[in-house]
């Protein structure tokens, strides 16, 4: 399931029964991928590259779309076989199926030393999943709080935003940290002043003027 500011979107995915569907949420810095990924009908070739750091959801991204196009996934196609990937590839344009590689990067970053697939995904498009922008970072620190079932006082998700890293394995963390020290308090409650004593020297959390 997709879910932005304006609404939800489903997908047919086939989960395990009692199974919770995920949200991947939708912002400025993605929007653009997602975009692409849902009008694979129209794609001049039958393969696309996402790119994004882990924790992006881009592996939760990619099963939508497989369960919503019926394409392939090749997920860490950095460490694929470089001739299977070639022959997926080619697969992909010949049988129609499309092929989403999920990878941290693209070449050159990502070093190919076949030639033929080196050519091949340099004429793949790249989607990318950008670091969070401070929509998303709000979005996505409340739905991690409601997922651990974690009631943040008003102020809190603001306050945060405000000074977490920008990175989704960032945002994982604080919400980590946070929810470890609501167990040691025996709360599920959440408030500035505690989150500020948690996280006290914490690399992920930049201190500003309230």
């Amino acid at each position: 399931m997709f879910a932005s500011g304006s609404g939800q979107l489903n997908l047919p995915l086939e989960l395990p029964e009692g199974a919770r569907q995920d949200l991947f949420l939708i912002s400025e810095s993605n929007r653009a991928a997602v975009h692409h990924l849902d009008n694979w009908q129209i794609w001049p070739v039958r393969a696309a590259l996402l790119v994004g750091p882990r924790k992006s959801g881009r592996t939760l991204l990619a099963r939508m779309f497989a369960g919503r196009s019926g394409g392939m996934i090749v997920d860490d196609a950095e460490r694929w076989s470089e001739t299977e990937l070639f022959h997926a590839w080619n697969h992909a344009q010949e049988g129609g199926r499309p092929l989403l590689m999920v990878a941290d990067a693209p070449p050159p970053v990502w070093p190919i030393a076949l030639p033929d697939l080196r050519s091949r995904i340099g004429a793949t498009p790249v989607l990318r999943l950008d670091a969070p922008d401070e929509e998303l970072i709000d979005t996505l620190l409340q739905y991690l709080f409601d997922r651990r079932e974690l009631i943040a006082a008003p102020d809190l998700v603001r306050w945060l935003a405000r000074r977490v890293e920008r990175s989704h394995l960032a945002v994982l963390r604080v919400v980590e940290a946070l929810e470890e020290d609501a167990m040691l308090r025996s709360t599920r409650f959440l408030t500035v002043p505690a989150a500020r004593n948690a996280l006290a020297g914490s690399p992920l959390i930049a201190e500003q003027a309230a």
